[in-house]
């Protein structure tokens, strides 16, 4: 029987313990399921427990609407890393250990466009406003596929009054990366979170929606009710907390939990 070793950590303050608790024997194999924006953090974390662990992590990655529908389905998952919203409704309904919940990051919803073309001004609602009626095209997720800020942004427009107008000129991505319809000509400007547009090459980041109507989504972590990896499921999360981790999360252009 082997047992895996990884640090502990002090809640509050993130340091690492000098001692190592031992894991009981389990799998070889962590299966995680994350959704949208928090995935490259997800699985930076993932390979730093792999390599101290000796556990292979598998990270799938897909809308926060397709993670609730894939573990409702009984997509097996013994980590769910997820928008808040969704990965409380899935430990309410049974499917997820609330008790090892653990609040990761947060995100806000920005602005991009085609590297080379000019940038809009969006200081202020009023600019931010002008700026999506002045584009010929505008893309967003399509919020009918769960996506946080698709969804947000259904109901923004409906509340700066532009909703026919934005209706007509909308790009609606299913899924993924939205600011590629800027490299492929697709659109001219393109509203997502923040740190999935800095994973596009060819696409530029405006900056932030204005802070009276900006939206951040809160990426939390749990267990799978039913795993029977469920102490090796709260030895991942507790990595969300490391230096490593943080640093990561900064550089993808999201908020850690806690600061």
């Amino acid at each position: 029987m082997r047992a895996f070793r990884l640090p502990l950590l002090f809640a509050a303050t993130f340091s690492v313990f000098s001692s190592f608790v031992a894991l009981p024997a389990c799998a070889d194999e962590l299966r995680v399921l994350a959704a949208g924006a928090i995935a490259p953090i997800v699985r930076t974390v993932a390979a730093d427990f792999e390599r101290r662990s000796g556990i292979h992590v598998t990270v799938a990655n897909a809308t926060g609407g397709v993670v609730d529908k894939r573990v409702r389905s009984g997509a097996a998952a013994d980590v769910v890393v997820a928008p808040d919203g969704v990965l409380r409704g899935l430990g309410k309904d049974g499917y997820l250990n609330l008790a090892s919940e653990r609040p990761i990051a947060r995100v806000g919803i920005a602005v991009a466009i085609r590297q080379g073309a000019p940038s809009p001004a969006i200081a202020t609602v009023a600019q931010f406003r002008k700026a999506l009626l002045d584009a010929p095209s505008v893309a967003v997720i399509d919020p009918k596929a769960g996506g946080s800020s698709g969804i947000y942004l259904e109901k923004l427009f409906e509340r700066l009054g532009i909703a026919s107008q934005m209706h007509a000129k909308e790009v609606l991505v299913p899924g993924g990366l939205v600011a590629e319809k800027l490299v492929d000509g697709s659109a001219a400007l393109a509203l997502h979170q923040q740190s999935e547009i800095l994973l596009v090459k060819g696409a530029k980041l405006v900056g932030p929606l204005p802070a009276d109507i900006q939206n951040y989504t809160v990426y939390v972590g749990a267990v799978g009710a039913r795993t029977a990896s469920g102490a090796t499921g709260r030895a991942f999360l507790t990595m969300f907390g490391e230096e490593t981790a943080r640093r990561a999360m900064v550089e993808h252009g999201l908020l850690p939990e806690g600061d």
